[in-house]
């Protein structure tokens, strides 16, 4: 039987093979990997779960034990996937309708602890997201701010840059 467990802090493909190496190296058979989220096999005991949260602290990550920590994690890494590894699913999602139903709650519930956690609200650090997936873009010079504006969902350059 396999146990889902929600890691803070994985924002990249990096992240995700490192958590898949720290639960292998532990001796867990491990079945998916994704951002915010590990399945393993067999169910860690309490002991191992103490030393899978002292490996992944000392790789950036910490393991989420508490249903508030889970759905913010889950609501991060989410956010953090589709704004950073999936631009064209991004623009087609409603993002209340789409964390509500990953998350099995009302989304008004979510917003509400996710603004009360984080200080900032939902559509703020999705905001502050796509900026930084803006500047990445910038960074690699393959595209103009039209293309990036465009690309991030913005509806003009104009736009984007106010934001």
């Amino acid at each position: 039987m396999s146990t889902e467990l929600q890691v803070k802090n994985m924002v990249c493909p990096r992240c995700i093979e490192t958590v898949a190496r720290i639960f292998t190296e532990n001796g867990f058979e491990v079945e998916s990997v994704k951002l915010g989220e590990v399945k393993v096999s067999p169910q860690p005991n309490a002991r191992q779960l103490e030393k899978l949260a002292e490996q992944l602290q000392k790789n950036g990550f910490e393991l989420l034990s508490d249903r508030k920590s889970k759905i913010l994690g889950q609501v991060k890494s989410e956010i953090i996937r589709l704004v950073h590894q999936s631009d064209e699913q991004f623009l087609k999602v409603n993002l209340s309708e789409h964390l509500a139903d990953l998350i099995g709650a009302d989304y008004s519930t979510i917003s509400h602890l996710f603004s009360s956690e984080e200080g900032i609200t939902i559509e703020k650090f999705t905001i502050l997201q796509k900026i930084e997936r803006v500047k990445e873009l910038l960074s690699y010079g393959e595209l103009t701010i039209s293309e990036i504006a465009f690309k991030m969902g913005y509806s003009s350059s104009a736009h984007l840059s106010s934001q």
